[in-house]
């Protein structure tokens, strides 16, 4: 059974997603365990209930959702964190991705796309679109150093290279995919993989780079050079890598 805690100030929208779960989650083994108006009492319910996912609006009063998912990770929670929004590019809904969140929805979402977003975030997945995928890589550029006067680039090592060491071929081939922001079933498309091979290698991914989910994944990517707010970055000299399509 996938246990959900539904965060949002308005009782209205608390109700209607609880009915939508309870319609169309219950044959899916989805189920409600309880509901917080606030990201203070939000952060007190998970440590009660220990849910498997959290499902977080980001505007509220008081403690918001950023504030509640922050505290959430921080805890060392097992619960993940899915975010709802109204628009697809809220400033606020990105912050709470950078607290930690999984993956965010938009408060209008379909009933059968709620349910997969559900299990596939509480299966360690993330749900990005390649348009939240890019602007992530944005705002990660943005906090990275730049050009330096007179337009030499600044010489900057970063750890994550040598982390990008410690990674098979194989492994390299699914951290080009994942920063594209494709699920566990697109990677195997296009990798030619079965769905639990690739499920195992992003978790030795993890755990190689020492993140904690897909959406750190992306940055961290960007960071190690291997994607760019464009697209994927050649990986040379570090194994096989396969093009994007498009």
């Amino acid at each position: 059974m996938l246990r959900v805690l539904l965060v949002d100030d308005q009782a209205l929208v608390r109700l209607g997603f609880r009915m939508l779960l309870e319609a169309t989650g219950a044959e899916d083994g989805v189920e409600v365990v309880g509901e917080a108006g606030d990201g203070a009492t939000a952060v007190r319910m998970v440590s009660a209930l220990q849910p498997d996912v959290v499902l977080m609006d980001v505007r509220m009063p008081g403690v918001d959702g950023i504030e509640a998912t922050r505290r959430i990770v921080e805890s060392g929670s097992a619960a993940r964190v899915l975010v709802l929004t109204t628009f697809d590019l809220d400033e606020l809904a990105f912050a709470a991705l950078r607290a930690g969140a999984s993956g965010f929805l938009l408060k209008d979402v379909q009933p059968d796309e709620l349910v997969r977003a559900l299990r596939a975030v509480a299966a360690g997945d993330a749900v990005l679109t390649p348009r939240l995928t890019r602007h992530l890589l944005q705002l990660a550029e943005e906090r990275l150093p730049g050009p330096a006067a007179g337009g030499a680039e600044v010489a900057v090592v970063r750890p994550e290279r040598a982390q990008l060491e410690q990674l098979t071929p194989r492994e390299r081939d699914v951290l080009v995919e994942v920063a594209k922001g494709l699920s566990n079933a697109e990677i195997a498309a296009q990798l030619v993989l079965s769905e639990p091979t690739v499920k195992g290698h992003v978790g030795r991914l993890l755990a190689k780079l020492g993140l904690r989910d897909r959406v750190q994944v992306v940055v961290w990517a960007y960071r190690a050079g291997v994607s760019t707010p464009d697209g994927p970055a050649p990986l040379r000299d570090h194994g096989s890598y396969r093009h994007d399509r498009r």
